[in-house]
């Protein structure tokens, strides 16, 4: 059977190498525009805020991190040009990575790190870096320095988290939101 033949394989095996953070060589370069893909980061995250739900000792963090804001406003959203709705997903996946990289950090050094929570922030950091690679294989960051130097974007809203849960909520609620969204009219742009 030749590759060809099999992209149900061919799927299965991106999907497997990419929480790894290993470039797919020969990806589709829209894999993030098969439902799947997102709603299996989606279904991580979810997982992630499920477990630390519970978790009260040790899923504190010592300090307020900072993440975006992830409320979307639709009627604004659908107005927003496509450089500027490029340049929201890109900052906030910048600042939700920083956000989790530095949860990760900040368990590290708890007096009795639980190896639960730590495994899904782990998988989140894993998960962030292969979204970043699947945008950037969609062209997506192009479209987010193409802003017109006139529209100078609104600056990004952020507020802080001081738990894993609400960091793992932030992390959810993005995927599903702004992530969602913009992935959505981007594959549909480039089936035009």
């Amino acid at each position: 059977m030749g590759a060809c033949e099999c992209p149900a394989l061919f799927l299965l095996l991106s999907l497997l190498l990419l929480p790894l953070g290993l470039p797919v060589l020969g990806a589709p370069r829209r894999l993030i525009c098969d439902s799947r893909v997102l709603e299996r980061y989606i279904l991580e995250a979810r997982e992630a805020e499920n477990v630390t739900m519970g978790c009260a000792q040790g899923c504190s963090f010592s300090e307020n991190i900072t993440v975006p804001d992830t409320k979307v406003n639709f009627y604004t959203w659908k107005r927003m040009d496509v450089g500027q709705q490029a340049l929201e997903v890109w900052q906030g996946l910048a600042l939700l990575s920083e956000a989790i990289l530095r949860g990760q950090a900040l368990l590290a050094n708890t007096s009795q790190p639980s190896e639960t929570p730590q495994l899904h922030v782990d998988k989140a950091v894993s998960s962030l870096r292969s979204l970043t690679s699947l945008l950037r294989a969609l062209g997506t960051q192009k479209e987010a320095m193409s802003l017109p130097e006139e529209a100078s974007p609104a600056p990004l809203r952020t507020f802080t988290v001081d738990t894993l849960c609400k960091l793992f909520r932030i992390y959810s609620n993005f995927l599903r939101g702004k992530l969602t969204l913009y992935t959505g009219e981007a594959c549909r742009r480039g089936d035009r």
